[in-house]
C-alpha cells in the first residue's frame, strides 16, 4: 500500500510540510503504507516548462506517475489570497485528467491566522470533488496559534483514520445494533393502532 503526500511549501523548514509529516505519520501508524513526499517547491521550474511545451521533465513525470499510482494521497498548501497556491493547482493542472478519480484525498493547509481556515471547504474541497477523487470528511488547517495548541494533535488523528478507513476499504463506522434491540412493527398495524374506535352498538 503506498501514501503519497504532496506539500506545497516553500520555505526551508516548512510548516506546510511540518503538518504533512504529522498527516502521513498518523495515516501511517494505522496502515502501515510505504509513504512517498513530493515537495512541489523542487518541481516549479519542471512544472513551468510544463506549461509551456506539453512535456513533463523526469522529476515531474516521476511525481505524476506517484500520485497516479498511490493508495492514498495527502495533500498540503499555504494559503495565498484565501486560497490554495499557484504552485499547488499548476502541479494538479498538468496531471492527466482521470488521475485521481475514486482516490481517497485528505486535504490540509496552513495559513498565518485562522480566519482562512474556510480554505479547505471553499478552496481545497471544490477542487478535488471536480477531480473526481474521494475526499475524507475531516480536512486539517493549521493556523501559526495552533502548533502546540490543543485540538490540532485530535484534528490530524481523526482525519488520519478517515484516511485510513477508505484506503484500507474499512466502512464499519459505528456498531450496528442488534437484532432483537427493537421491535419491527408492520406498517399497516401502526396505521390501524390510529384509526379511531366505533362507538359501542354502532
Amino acid at each position: 500500500m503506498k501514501l503519497v503526500v504532496v506539500s506545497a511549501g516553500l520555505s526551508v523548514p516548512s510548516s506546510t510540510r511540518l503538518l504533512a509529516d504529522r498527516l502521513a505519520a498518523a495515516t501511517v501508524g494505522r496502515t502501515s503504507a510505504e509513504v512517498q513526499v513530493v515537495e512541489l517547491r523542487d518541481l516549479a521550474v519542471e512544472i513551468a516548462h510544463n506549461f509551456t511545451n506539453g512535456f513533463p521533465g523526469k522529476a515531474l513525470s516521476a511525481a505524476q506517475r506517484a500520485v497516479t499510482d498511490a493508495d492514498g494521497l495527502i495533500v498540503v498548501t499555504p494559503v495565498f489570497s484565501a486560497s490554495y497556491s499557484g504552485l499547488f493547482k499548476s502541479f494538479f493542472d498538468v496531471l492527466e485528467k482521470d488521475a485521481l478519480e475514486g482516490k481517497p484525498v485528505l486535504v490540509a493547509a496552513t495559513g498565518g491566522t485562522a480566519r482562512h481556515s474556510l480554505v479547505l471547504d471553499h478552496a481545497l474541497r471544490p477542487l478535488f470533488s471536480y477531480l473526481r477523487a474521494v475526499v475524507v470528511p475531516t480536512g486539517v488547517y493549521a493556523a501559526s496559534e495552533d502548533w502546540g495548541a490543543e485540538g490540532l494533535e485530535g484534528r490530524i488523528d481523526r482525519a488520519a483514520g478517515e484516511l485510513a478507513a477508505l484506503m484500507t476499504g474499512l466502512t464499519a463506522t459505528r456498531p450496528t445494533p442488534k437484532a432483537d434491540a427493537f421491535e419491527v412493527v408492520p406498517f399497516a398495524d401502526q396505521l390501524a393502532a390510529l384509526a379511531p374506535t366505533s362507538p359501542s352498538g354502532v
